[in-house]
């Protein structure tokens, strides 16, 4: 194959595992809004689809830099490796969405690129410090989501202690501006996962002679996970909405803000995490800084399950998959 049509078949992919994403993590951004009863489903997708269009304009591609050049060495990426990983992401995205559970699409494709790479050139392809860093947003994100959101809900208990229920209107009114903040994060850092793969591609088949972005990949991916997100995942929007508690307006209001405030300090510091799981821990330290005994714990098990067996998952995915496409270019001239 020529080098412009494994671009082609690059991006074509790329861009459907960020429409997957979006599709998937629409959920992160509106279920909190839908279920308390904020906005109509149809309204809040729309509003996140178009802050998760900007947000990579508006805060740059510090994470693009870091999945696309720190996980694996570029030296040892080639054009099956980014299919690869891609194709396995995307594969345990449309698993996971059918069963309804809301899982990361991080993980799933740093999992991707990390069997790929290391079937393709051993594990000496793997930059231990790269991947440590991904590692440590991922894990410590989740839990600072949890920590935000528990401070965060007890400060509002006993702020609104004397509140009327009128208070309720000013807090439905308020998740406008905090569901936008966190579509905004979301697109910041989700989209450019994306990114950072079309520019591994880019610079593999010879397009650039360094690591870069270019502007049209940014509007591209940013596109494409908008337009996922406008046709939302309503299966873990279900799940996220109504599965841990009755979601009321002060558990979305402080569920969004304590999201929203990890998820951009990580897109900021070039953090690659799992929105999936850090609006999700937001959900449950919100409902357990009120009473810990109405978060249906058992409806979290599954999930913790899933998050777990993501990145294993995918990088074995991976595995047949780069050989069945290395047969594939061999056998094409690529």
């Amino acid at each position: 194959m020529s080098a412009i049509t494994l671009l082609l078949v690059l991006i074509a992919m790329a861009l459907l595992f960020d429409f997957l994403n979006g599709f998937n993590d629409s959920a992160n951004v509106v279920a909190t809004i839908i279920a308390s009863r904020a906005m109509s489903a149809r309204g809040a997708l729309t509003l996140a689809a178009l802050a998760n269009l900007a947000g990579p304009f508006l805060f740059g591609v510090a994470v693009a830099e870091t999945i696309g050049a720190e996980v694996a060495d570029p030296r040892a990426i080639s054009i099956a490796v980014v299919l690869a990983a891609l194709f396995a992401a995307s594969l345990w995205d449309l698993a996971t969405w059918y069963f309804g559970i809301p899982v990361s699409s991080s993980h799933a494709l740093v999992g991707g690129i990390v069997g790929a790479a290391v079937t393709g050139s051993g594990f000496a392809a793997i930059q231990a410090q790269g991947l440590w860093k991904v590692a440590i947003a991922l894990l410590v994100s989740p839990l600072l989501g949890f920590a935000v959101a528990l401070v965060v809900m007890q400060a509002m208990l006993w702020l609104l202690r004397n509140a009327t229920p009128k208070a309720n209107v000013a807090l439905s009114r308020a998740q406008v501006v905090t569901a936008t903040a966190l579509a905004l994060s979301h697109g910041a850092n989700d989209a450019q996962k994306t990114m950072g793969v079309i520019a591994m591609g880019l610079l593999t088949l010879g397009f650039t002679p360094v690591f870069v972005v270019p502007w049209w990949v940014v509007l591209l991916s940013a596109s494409a996970i908008a337009l996922g997100t406008a046709l939302g995942g309503w299966r873990i929007i279900r799940t996220l909405g109504t599965r841990f508690y009755r979601i009321h307006p002060i558990h979305g209001f402080t569920s969004q803000l304590a999201s929203a405030a990890v998820i951009l300090a990580a897109s900021l510091a070039g953090g690659p995490v799992s929105t999936t799981q850090v609006v999700s821990m937001s959900i449950l330290g919100a409902g357990a800084a009120e009473r810990k005994s109405q978060v249906r714990w058992l409806a979290v098990n599954e999930i913790f399950v899933a998050w777990a067996l993501t990145l294993p998952a995918t990088a074995l995915l991976a595995v047949p998959i780069y050989y069945l496409i290395e047969s594939i270019l061999r056998h094409g001239g690529g």
